[in-house]
């Protein structure tokens, strides 16, 4: 027997424990054994589903709410409503339990009424929010920004007093950032106060610290501009960045069916447009068949998918209290619809 024969046949024999070893104790993550992971050859993997509507929304567990605004922060979300109520989740779930916190805006002087529809922002180191209310000095309905340390407040008045047209009814005031780090306040033009009395959505810029408008404000379009519209009313924007930079709005009306949820959009991704209105609402009762909704907003959870929330129904008499819900959306050829897919795990079926 030749020497290089020798030499392979001794390593050959040296290696065979390890590989033995190997076989019998596949390898883990670091600082395992990995004996505990025979199983996963055989693991049945996970699978992703469409569901109908119905089962892709949740329904959450917070009763009487309207104009639902969801802020991620902290680990935990936070959601304002009309009223100027706040309630906080108990930990990272949209399904969860959530605990009232209650009012967190210290009123103004001029305060008369309504306190409408709040959005909070992380903004420069600290909490704006986007609101309305009546002043007794205007004896008009106006948005203003009130400013806090925290989420749970307490919200301080920022500006002075509303910042939209005195002269105006203008209500649900929310915040764009656009392409060059400018804010704006897209807001609408109350129908009660137009010379038709048909509802406009209008913007205007605003300075760098919220305080004020620095530039007169835009009409961007009207009510009557959806071809789905039944009546005049503008309520509810907010303003949501596409992938290809340009601009989706939503907010509501009514259609056939009641309250609603439309979209426009802004191909340029300019706020000030022009704005096309799109052919079918992102929400109506016609999707579901039980309950109208609207008043809506986009947020990104923890784990990064997209939602929109808005309170359904529209009012009590539908038979239940209005109730924030969430339903997950995505983009799809150049719009906002439902993400009716799902994730099922094994054992789940």
């Amino acid at each position: 027997m030749n020497f290089k024969k020798i030499i392979s046949i001794l390593t050959a024999a040296l290696m065979l424990p390890a590989a033995l070893v190997s076989c019998a104790a596949p390898s883990g993550p670091a600082g395992t054994t990995g004996s505990d992971n025979t199983s996963d050859a055989t693991a049945e993997p996970a699978e992703t589903v469409i569901v109908p509507p119905e089962e892709a929304l949740i329904t959450s567990k917070v009763v009487g709410l309207r104009d639902p605004f969801v802020l991620r922060a902290k680990s935990r979300y936070y959601m304002y409503g009309t009223g100027w109520t706040l309630y906080r989740s108990s930990g990272n779930k949209l399904d969860g339990r959530w605990v009232l916190i209650g009012d967190v805006v210290e009123k103004p002087a001029d305060f008369g009424g309504s306190p409408w529809a709040p959005e909070v922002y992380a903004y420069g180191g600290a909490y704006y929010m986007f609101t309305t209310y009546s002043s007794t000095a205007t004896g008009k309905h106006g948005c203003a920004v009130f400013r806090a340390d925290q989420p749970e407040g307490p919200f301080t008045l920022h500006s002075d007093g509303h910042v939209t047209p005195s002269e105006w009814d203008a209500i649900d005031g929310t915040l764009f950032i656009d392409k060059d780090g400018r804010p704006w306040m897209v807001f609408v033009h109350e129908w009660v106060s137009t010379d038709d009395n048909i509802g406009r959505m209008a913007c205007a810029r605003m300075s760098d610290d919220l305080r004020s408008f620095v530039s007169e404000p835009v009409e961007l379009f009207r009510a009557t501009d959806a071809p789905w519209h039944t009546q005049g009313v503008t309520d509810g924007c907010f303003v949501h960045t596409l992938s290809d930079g340009s601009l989706i709005m939503i907010w509501s009306n009514w259609d056939s069916e009641g309250y609603c949820v439309g979209m426009a959009k802004s191909p340029s991704g300019e706020v000030t447009g022009p704005w096309e209105q799109l052919g079918e609402p992102l929400f109506s009762k016609s999707i579901l068949g039980d309950y109208d909704g609207g008043h809506g907003m986009i947020f990104t959870d923890f784990d990064g998918r997209t939602w929109l929330t808005l309170h359904s129904p529209n009012d009590r008499s539908a038979g239940r209290a209005e109730t924030p819900v969430f339903i997950p959306i995505k983009e799809e050829d150049g719009r906002l619809v439902w993400d009716l897919s799902k994730t099922v795990k094994p054992g789940e079926k």
